[in-house]
């Protein structure tokens, strides 16, 4: 076998599963990227690298290697220079690694996702205090950044918060927030609360409410904490878990 076609997560994956298939080394064969990786978002839209890897006529191999061949004092020179080049690569990777500003990385980050969501016109406002890091996103489409419930923009969040930490030298915590929905979405949760709360002590019977995250149930848990004729507590495992009211007899 002088030929193969190889997928992979990217296309070093593949060329490393092809080159053990041919039993070569890099070297010794020619690649042809047929097609990049993608990674996708939330599983949707992935595809793997697809590489095409040839092994080399030998008399190629030969007349490569015989070209090569340097005098020792080429050859000290040229691995100086390599050097040099490395230590060079090497700290511009460092300084850009310590300068990268993890509000930026974030925004990039949300940018990127916007893009594969088909949103274009993506704004984003930064506010820090302190640990605190709120993103405010504007979009035409702003519906598709919040998702059924806040899902999508939960989710956004989560994912965020781990790339601002990557790039953060001390714990921080992100916040999104689209056209004030967390705003709209805590007064909603609390007249909520309110009318379930009534219901409970009315029927006499504790009322469960659908699942949510942990800080909405947080919400309604405040917003009932000084009622003292229910009480409130969650149950189920995530992402399952509930808040449940029960009326105080």
């Amino acid at each position: 076998m002088n030929q193969t076609t190889q997928l992979g997560a990217t296309v070093e994956e593949a060329i490393s599963l092809a080159l053990q298939k041919l039993g070569a080394s890099r070297n010794e064969v020619d690649v042809e990227v047929l097609q990049e990786g993608k990674k996708g978002f939330l599983g949707f839209g992935a595809r793997p690298a697809e590489v095409r890897v040839t092994v080399k006529e030998v008399d190629s191999i030969i007349e490569k290697s015989e070209e090569s061949h340097q005098t020792e004092s080429d050859n000290i020179a040229v691995k100086e220079v390599v050097v040099d080049n490395i230590e060079s690569e090497d700290e511009a990777v460092s300084e850009k690694q310590q300068e990268e500003d993890p509000v930026e990385a974030a925004k990039s980050y949300l940018v990127d996702i916007a893009k594969e969501l088909g949103i274009e016109d993506l704004q984003i406002k930064a506010v820090t205090e302190g640990k605190n890091i709120l993103l405010k996103l504007e979009s035409e489409k702003a519906a598709l950044l919040i998702g059924k419930r806040g899902a999508t923009l939960n989710a956004l969040q989560q994912l965020t918060q781990l790339v601002v930490n990557k790039s953060a030298k001390s714990f921080l915590l992100v916040k999104l927030d689209v056209e004030n929905y967390r705003e709209r979405r805590q007064a909603a949760l609390e007249q909520l609360a309110e009318r379930m709360a009534d219901k409970a002590v009315y029927t006499g019977k504790k009322v469960s409410l659908e699942p949510m995250p942990s800080y909405e149930r947080k919400v309604i848990h405040n917003a009932l904490a000084n009622r003292i004729d229910i009480e409130t507590y969650s149950e189920g495992t995530e992402p399952n878990r509930h808040l449940v009211i029960e009326p105080i007899k």
